[in-house]
């Protein structure tokens, strides 16, 4: 049996899993267990082998999402740790990944250095976020939610993401191609956004996702 940590990487870009795969392997104290291009594909896997010792996620998958997977995952095995590796700013979805069941967030355009210090870093049991990141969840210890803030949690992984993508300017087509889904299902996520946040339109709408990706930075 190897001594090496396992880490299972899931990402839906095949040069991204390879190129993680060999700053991996290339460590003495880690290797890849494998891999996986969705969230069904790594489910099955978890669920027909023996677990890795630490799963890298990215959030946006083909199928089930990154968030929805972690979720599921976590309940799978509650004691896997996984490490969020996605290009999606932090800032928006580092905490609700902690919430989920994730150990740790990384953006994608850090260096390799320190993503595997973040591995070892979850690996040792500890959580892993930026100095920025952790700055502001302390910061939060220590006073309410807000009233907005809970409507915001309200939200399934899928509106989170379509909210996240109208505050950046994103249309419903682009937000369906970037996301592969049809644009009849975004202006579906688009309506139930609307109704859990208490807006009247669309207009609100964009206004609303706008600030809020203002004041999350």
């Amino acid at each position: 049996m190897s001594l090496k940590s396992q880490v299972m990487i899931v990402d839906d870009h095949a040069m991204v899993r390879n190129g993680l795969a060999m700053l991996i392997n290339a460590m003495p104290d880690m290797e890849v267990w494998g891999d996986a291009e969705d969230g069904g594909e790594a489910m099955a896997k978890l669920e027909s082998e023996h677990y890795p010792d630490i799963v890298l996620i990215d959030l946006s998958l083909k199928t089930l999402s990154g968030m929805d997977l972690i979720k599921s995952i976590h309940i799978l095995t509650p004691s896997l740790p996984m490490l969020v590796v996605s290009m999606h700013d932090e800032n928006a979805y580092a905490e609700r990944a902690l919430r989920a069941g994730a150990r740790g967030y990384l953006m994608k355009d850090e260096t390799g250095e320190m993503l595997i210090n973040a591995i070892r870093v979850v690996l040792k049991g500890n959580f892993y976020l930026s100095e920025t990141m952790h700055t502001k969840l302390f910061n939060r210890l220590f006073t309410e939610n807000s009233q907005a803030e809970l409507l915001i949690n309200s939200l399934t992984p899928s509106e989170f993401e379509v909210l996240h993508l109208i505050g950046a300017g994103h249309s419903s087509r682009e937000i369906a191609q970037l996301l592969s889904r049809s644009i009849k299902t975004i202006e579906v996520h688009r309506a139930n956004i609307r109704v859990k946040l208490h807006l009247k339109d669309g207009a609100d709408l964009i206004r609303y996702a706008t600030h809020w990706i203002a004041a999350a930075h």
